[in-house]
């Protein structure tokens, strides 16, 4: 079983922008400081890159989906109609 520094490194960046453990602008900072030391090659710069596109393009849809539902119940319930049992 062999050991592969660099997909590690670029995986662990990925999953940790995803699963919020450190901000997307740190892990570009780690991704360029790994290239520059050769720890990891342009390409998967590019991949850890295009994950936080893709992570940051999901948390505005995320955001746009829980305005859009607060804002149709907001319209539900100004238009539901009054109780008026008497």
């Amino acid at each position: 079983m062999s050991f592969d520094l660099s997909e590690f490194l670029t995986e662990g960046l990925i999953s940790s922008v995803n699963n919020g453990l450190i901000p997307s602008d740190l892990a570009t900072v780690y991704a360029g400081n790994y290239l520059v030391k050769s720890l990891i090659t342009q390409a998967q710069v590019t991949q850890v890159s295009d994950a936080i596109t893709a992570y940051k393009a999901a948390q505005v849809s995320a955001a746009q989906a829980a305005a859009d539902q607060a804002q149709q119940q907001e319209e539900n319930q100004t238009s539901a109609p009054e109780n008026t049992l008497k």
